[in-house]
């Protein structure tokens, strides 16, 4: 047996990225606008890299608290309670390596495998894997795509749970769509998870980058102290911390131990000094995120309004999240629309493929960028569009 046939089937089957495949392909470029993954122009504030770099050079290096060290998990219950106006205590948060292991944790500690989970699509793909990585079904459900804008159809997700089903992801404001949830969506959906005996792993680490102004609608705003809801969230996108790998999740407390367990037997808990930038973000970070999310939606704006003008591109201005979801006239594969772009434009962006269902025919384009260098991507990408 060859050492690839003695690998398990389920590390195998686990999806090459399909955004990392284009990036790979053109990393590195002169001149090259990314706009093909969630991440902004900007490095880590520097009063973020300070605190962990002072926590670092006094010796802050230690093993340390599996759950997230005591000043972290404080740090968010206050910003839940600015941001959120829900009063949390410490005890419903634990500190991960990551938004992306957060959701790996999470769908270990409520699939077993054979269950299925429900989620959007198209999406952020890293959810369908995880699931699928874990033995667990992910069963994706179609956002309804009609004069630009995306919007849910509850029924269709009812008809999608199975005996089997253990829970519904739900991530808005939505990556890659923009689709935001409204209050009364979310009610529907948390009807339906309850009638159904159902967990909901809510992903609402867009929720600050709402464009009508203050934050999006959230499950914290209809749920009941006893719903079965888990929060899954990351330092990545509202402070500039992509490289750091620090997320979060938010769970009731009599799954403490579980979780705990779960960091223990993965990560063994993120580096202190690290955990201390994070308090630093949460505690004196918000006016660098509500610069960020007005760059976002001045920049939204420039591309939008230049794509949709050439009236070849089919969307509308997002109502939140980071990206903008475009259907181009005459584009049948976004894969190699994707490469195509990035080598006649040197703007990248990533394919609607890799978003599953229903993003076929898409590009995203991340706008967490300065207006200006927006501009040009805009005009590039316009050219290319008008010349096809």
């Amino acid at each position: 047996m060859s050492i690839m046939e003695s690998l398990s089937p389920r590390a195998l089957t686990a999806p090459e990225s399909g955004i990392v495949e284009v990036v790979n392909y053109a990393r590195g470029r002169e001149g090259l606008l990314p706009l093909w993954v969630g991440e902004g122009d900007l490095p880590t504030p520097d009063f973020i890299s300070r605190a962990a770099m002072d926590a670092l050079a006094s010796g802050e290096t230690f093993y340390t608290w599996q759950r997230g060290i005591p000043e972290l998990r404080r740090a968010l219950s206050d910003y839940y309670n600015r941001h959120f106006s829900v009063r949390l205590p410490a005890e419903h948060f634990y500190v991960t390596g990551s938004g992306m292991q957060a959701i790996q944790i999470s769908v270990q500690a409520l699939t077993s495998p054979g269950d299925e989970f429900v989620y959007l699509t198209p999406a952020w793909p890293n959810i369908a894997a995880a699931l699928e990585i874990a033995g667990a079904r992910s069963v994706g459900v179609e956002l309804q795509f009609e004069g630009g804008k995306w919007a849910l159809d509850l029924d269709r997700v009812e008809a999608a749970i199975t005996p089997k089903t253990r829970g519904i992801f739900i991530n808005t404001p939505s990556n890659p769509t923009g689709w935001t949830a409204t209050k009364k969506d979310l009610g529907d959906i948390l009807a339906l998870a309850r009638k159904n005996d159902l967990w909901i792993m809510a992903d609402e680490i867009y929720a600050l980058y709402y464009f009508a102004g203050g934050r999006a609608p959230s499950f914290l705003d209809v749920m009941e102290p006893d719903d079965k809801i888990i929060f899954v969230n990351s330092f990545s996108k509202n402070w500039s911390m992509t490289g750091w790998r620090v997320g979060w999740i938010v769970a009731p407390p009599e799954m403490g131990q579980v979780l705990e367990n779960l960091v223990q037997y993965s990560t063994s808990g993120v580096a202190q000094f690290m955990q201390k930038g994070a308090v630093a973000a949460l505690d004196l970070g918000d006016d660098f995120v509500a610069a960020n999310i007005a760059k976002a939606a001045r920049s939204r704006d420039i591309l939008c309004d230049a794509l949709i003008a050439t009236n070849r591109v089919e969307t509308l201005k997002p109502d939140g999240a980071l990206y903008a979801f475009l259907k181009i006239d005459g584009v049948t594969d976004s894969r190699s629309a994707a490469i195509d772009i990035v080598d006649k434009t040197g703007v990248g962006l990533a394919p609607g493929k890799a978003f599953g269902a229903g993003g076929e025919l898409f590009l995203r384009a991340c706008f967490l960028r300065d207006p200006t260098q927006m501009a040009i991507a805009a005009e590039r990408l316009c050219n290319y569009i008008l010349k096809r």
